[in-house]
């Protein structure tokens, strides 16, 4: 159960055109990111614009990426939101799909306490019968699911098996580390590799949508225990890693990138929007020394 929550899995991006989903472009991204050796994918995330889907809308994109991968890699879909009742009836749609397992976020504005956090994933996992990944992202949730809730969590449920840190702090992979043997896994690219030194065991990847062989082969050296090849690539990937995630909002950065190199429109949805100009040509000049197998083709 725990182990498809190891080494790089992406976070999809959600292609748009012309206000719609870009279906072909999203088979053409899945075919891509596993062809560079990735261990998994993560669509409807953040970096998917989940909010922005409507129910229906996540449920297809859940579907079509799990079609297409064809068993190839394990698909573990985001299906969490601030409603539980939304999460559950989400979360049982994606095991219908096909998916091996579900990523559930902290609920967003409603900022619950502990105790509210812990009845909300409980809820879903007596629920759903699939593998859970709990989505630690205070910085877009409002609220952090402590250490003492998430390994809580982690022994009351034994589908509740991985977290994706995304709070910032290599500390705190360090204390959850030291309380629970939950599986960790980065969910900041430019930490990845002090992470795993203290416990994590992959990334869920944004950077790896653009260069998933790059992302990928970090992970395999960490895990392995190859640091200084883990370093290597860790020093190497870093400037991209660290721009995309502060010239903008993700995943408005990695989206642009993608456009750049012809994958899909350079398309949002709203709020949601284009990156600015200057920005724009910052990030071109950065993608410029990171060349990939994608090309420079553009889409009709």
């Amino acid at each position: 159960m725990r182990d498809m929550f190891r080494g790089c899995l992406v976070a999809l991006v959600t292609p748009f055109r012309d206000g719609e989903i870009d279906w072909p472009a999203l088979d053409e991204l899945v075919d891509y990111v596993i062809d560079g050796g990735v261990n998994g994918l993560v669509p409807c995330g953040t970096t998917g614009e989940s909010p922005t889907l409507s129910a229906d809308e996540q449920v297809k994109v859940i579907t079509a990426v799990v079609k297409r991968a064809k068993g190839r890699v394990p698909v573990i879909a985001g299906t969490g939101a601030n409603c539980t009742e939304k999460t559950v009836t989400q979360s049982q749609a994606a095991a219908k799909a096909g998916v091996n397992g579900i990523m559930l976020v902290s609920p967003y504005y409603n900022k619950p306490n502990q105790r509210g956090l812990y009845e909300h994933f409980s809820f879903v996992a007596e629920a759903v019968a699939l593998p859970i990944m709990l989505y630690n992202i205070p910085g877009r949730t409002g609220v952090e699911i402590s250490v003492e809730t998430i390994a809580r969590l982690h022994a009351d449920h034994k589908n509740i098996v991985a977290v994706k840190h995304a709070t910032g702090s290599v500390d705190g992979v360090s204390e959850l580390a030291s309380a629970s043997d939950i599986t960790i896994l980065s969910g900041d690219d430019p930490l990845t590799l002090p992470m795993m030194v203290v416990g994590a065991v992959g990334v869920v990847s944004v950077v790896g949508n653009l260069l998933p062989k790059e992302t990928s082969a970090l992970t395999t050296a960490a895990l392995a225990g190859d640091w200084k090849t883990a370093q290597s690539l860790h020093h190497k990937l870093y400037p991209l890693c660290r721009d995309l995630l502060r010239l903008d909002i993700n995943p408005i950065p990695i989206k642009t990138a993608l456009a750049m190199r012809g994958m899909m429109a350079e398309e949002f949805r709203l709020p949601m929007c284009k990156l600015e100009p200057s920005k724009r040509e910052r990030l071109a000049q950065i993608i410029e020394k990171y060349p990939t197998t994608i090309g420079t083709r553009q889409r009709a």
